[in-house]
């Protein structure tokens, strides 16, 4: 039992000095920092996609799903790699391009708001 208790504190000590994303103890602690801000960005790009579709027709979330599919394919060209058989990511080029595209949608839902939707924006 002791024992058992023993590995558990010892995996709550590591997960809790894995969140000290201030100063993170290597590389692996790095990139799940890297990671939480990412998802974090990647949470908030997809309620603001959500809530843009609540004001727009059928036409224009039709546009809106084209150019989505078109930011995503653009930020998987511009930020990962295929090398010597590897994948990379570069998480800190994703989370930019993720929150500037959250921007962007969040532009949208401001002019729906305040003067109707316009669809060459989408």
């Amino acid at each position: 039992m002791y024992k058992t208790l023993f590995i558990i504190v010892l995996l709550l000590a590591n997960a809790a000095y894995a969140d000290n994303c201030d100063k993170p103890r290597d590389d692996f602690d790095g990139l799940y920092c890297l990671n939480k801000v990412y998802q974090e960005s990647d949470n908030e790009l997809n309620k603001a996609y959500k809530l843009l579709r609540t004001f727009l027709n059928k036409k224009e979330k039709k546009s809106l799903r084209k150019t989505q599919l078109e930011w995503i394919n653009s930020r998987n060209n511009n930020c990962s790699i295929r090398k010597n058989g590897a994948f990379y990511v570069s998480l800190d080029c994703t989370t930019k391009s993720t929150v500037r595209r959250t921007n962007v949608i969040l532009d949208r839902i401001r002019e729906c708001k305040a003067t109707g939707c316009q669809p060459s924006k989408l």
